[in-house]
């Protein structure tokens, strides 16, 4: 109770994503809270990328040069993605750290070691994350040879850009995964262990939309293990590592949850908020998809997916989400994306005002701007 009494004394504010009037570009919303935090997310796994092992690596990756391996695309993306900022989790891990500050019953001592309001283990934490999530956007990047053609390139440099997927992918792991056991907190491990075993499950363990079997409960579900769970639980270890008490710990991982399910959904609704004439690129297991598909029922569903297809059984994606747009499912995952949102401001209620918990408001409130 005493970490709810330093806390909640401004637990009765009323906060809804319409009143707020944080900033709703995503872009500023990070750059502002960057600045809080110290320094620039993007150069969080610097140090790893620009170790002797890795560089040795990537001129390996250039020789996929002209190719049309997808490797090469994330690769860019680390670079050059100033619109989706990429290092968002570690970022967030800093925030809640810098929101939360020390726990009552951490010596002051202790204390000497923080820097920005921040310990150097929380940090480390942030890096982490982040190097886990970058490793799973490489390893998503491996190509399906049984599907690949002639026409769509040589064979052998899809097999050559498998190889230097899974290998630069693996190697952000195993840096990961050291630096945690540096950590030398059992419960820490623990938590982004299991959160790495999630990603697995979310990614690779999911069930096929094609096939209809995607349901509103199992696409939360699905996503909180592939988007939400590290940073969920990174949120949690960073309270852990400050040595805050479980109720602190549960705000943070309710905080993170949300916010990565609320960021996700965001994404999912843009080809959906543009005018008719712009070309739609989505997922058929995007939100919107899910939730038409749920409501018109799996026969209807396959009749549509006939409608849309061209001679080459290829599926026009425009003309799709017209249909789509004339049922309610693009309204039903905007509630759910206001939802997440909303939730992810209230378990903020119980921290001091910062500017690291207005900034937490701001990215709150931003997942749910268009």
């Amino acid at each position: 109770m005493a970490w709810r009494s330093r806390l909640c004394f401004v637990g009765q504010r009323n906060l809804s994503i319409l009143s707020n009037p944080s900033p709703s570009n995503w872009t500023k919303v990070v750059s502002d809270a960057e600045k809080i935090v110290g320094y620039p997310t993007s150069f969080m796994s610097l140090r790893c990328l620009l170790s002797d092992e890795l560089s040795n690596v990537a001129i390996h990756v250039r020789k996929l040069v002209g190719t049309k391996h997808p490797l090469l695309n994330t690769a860019r993306g680390f670079v050059f993605d100033s619109r989706n900022n990429l290092q968002m989790r570690g970022l967030v891990v800093l925030l809640m750290s810098k929101a939360a500050g020390p726990s009552s019953s951490t010596s002051s001592p202790t204390l000497d070691s923080m820097v920005s309001g921040i310990y150097p283990s929380q940090r480390n934490l942030a890096e982490i994350t982040e190097l886990i999530h970058t490793a799973f956007l490489v390893h998503r990047g491996i190509v399906n040879l049984k599907e690949w053609t002639n026409s769509d390139g040589p064979l052998k440099d899809m097999q050559f850009g498998n190889k230097m997927a899974v290998l630069s992918g693996d190697f952000l792991l195993a840096n990961a995964c050291t630096g945690l056991a540096q950590l030398n907190n059992t419960k820490v491990v623990e938590l982004i262990s299991s959160a790495i075993g999630d990603v697995v499950q979310g990614l690779y363990g999911s069930c096929s939309a094609e096939e209809g079997n995607l349901t509103v409960a199992s696409w939360e579900d699905q996503t909180f293990l592939s988007h939400g769970s590290l940073l969920a639980k990174s949120c949690q270890a960073a309270m852990e590592l400050a040595k805050h008490c479980t109720e602190a710990q549960n705000l943070a991982f309710q905080y993170g949850k949300h916010l990565a399910l609320g960021h996700k959904l965001n994404s999912d609704l843009q080809p959906f908020m543009k005018s008719g004439s712009e070309p739609a690129v989505f997922s058929l297991d995007s939100a919107p998809v899910v939730f038409h598909r749920q409501i018109i029922g799996p026969e209807r569903w396959r009749h549509q997916l006939q409608q849309v297809q061209n001679m080459a059984r290829q599926i026009d994606s425009t003309k799709l989400r017209g249909l789509i747009k004339m049922e309610r499912g693009v309204n039903q995952a905007l509630d759910l994306c206001s939802y997440h949102g909303n939730k992810a401001l209230e378990a903020m209620k119980c921290f001091p005002p910062s500017e690291a918990r207005s900034a937490l408001e701001n990215m709150a409130c931003a997942v749910n701007k268009f």
